[in-house]
């Protein structure tokens, strides 16, 4: 029986901003060692790693004294071309995925194309929620920005929907555990699926 190809992928990006190191297998088991300095960050993506069975390291540094954005916007970029490497020509993949997750008082759903047309439609969120400093360092406003990134550069549909929620914290876990899942299934390899899942033979 012939072993399916490894979907890993590892990027590395540098600018005078940040510098990201990162490195994922989309076939893991969850496991995720995250470094980015800004443990927020950090916290939502050992989450994505978790709940999309994806392992994932990233080591980044960068002008956090300035602000966490360019930090975090650079290893959502590189996140999201990983993800495109590791898929290769998608031959084989489920292609959709969709979850709904709750946490606590939270609750978000998410809907994933593996599609190469990347789109991210994300409602819902509280108002003033993008002004918000969770931890005392993650702008709510960065919980968009990160899915606009991760979708952008991976090549996906993206719907992200908050249905309802009042803890900062709670809203945004949600999304990226509703995201997680969504993916996992997007992802994974389906035995009944012969080639790439398209009409267009390419996706």
């Amino acid at each position: 029986m012939t072993r399916p190809e490894a979907r890993t992928a590892s990027v590395r990006r540098a600018t005078s901003e940040s510098t990201v190191e990162l490195e994922l297998d989309l076939d893991g088991t969850g496991r995720s060692h995250i470094d980015t300095s800004v443990p927020f960050f950090d916290h939502l993506l050992t989450a994505f790693a978790k709940h999309s069975l994806t392992d994932l390291t990233v080591r980044a540094s960068g002008d956090t004294d300035i602000d966490a954005h360019h930090t975090v916007e650079d290893v959502a970029i590189v996140l999201g071309q990983a993800i495109r490497e590791a898929l290769g020509d998608k031959s084989g993949i489920s292609r959709y995925g969709d979850a709904l997750v709750p946490l606590d008082e939270a609750l978000a759903q998410a809907v994933v194309d593996i599609s190469g047309r990347p789109y991210l439609v994300h409602t819902g969120e509280p108002a003033g929620y993008e002004f918000h400093l969770i931890g005392g360092h993650f702008t709510g406003s960065l919980v968009r920005h990160t899915f606009e990134a991760i979708a952008f550069h991976a090549g996906m549909t993206v719907h992200v929907t908050v249905l309802g929620g009042r803890d900062p914290h709670h809203i945004a876990e949600a999304e990226y555990k509703a995201f997680a899942r969504a993916f996992r299934q997007a992802k994974a390899r389906d035995p009944l699926v012969q080639g790439v899942p398209s009409t267009k033979g390419a996706l």
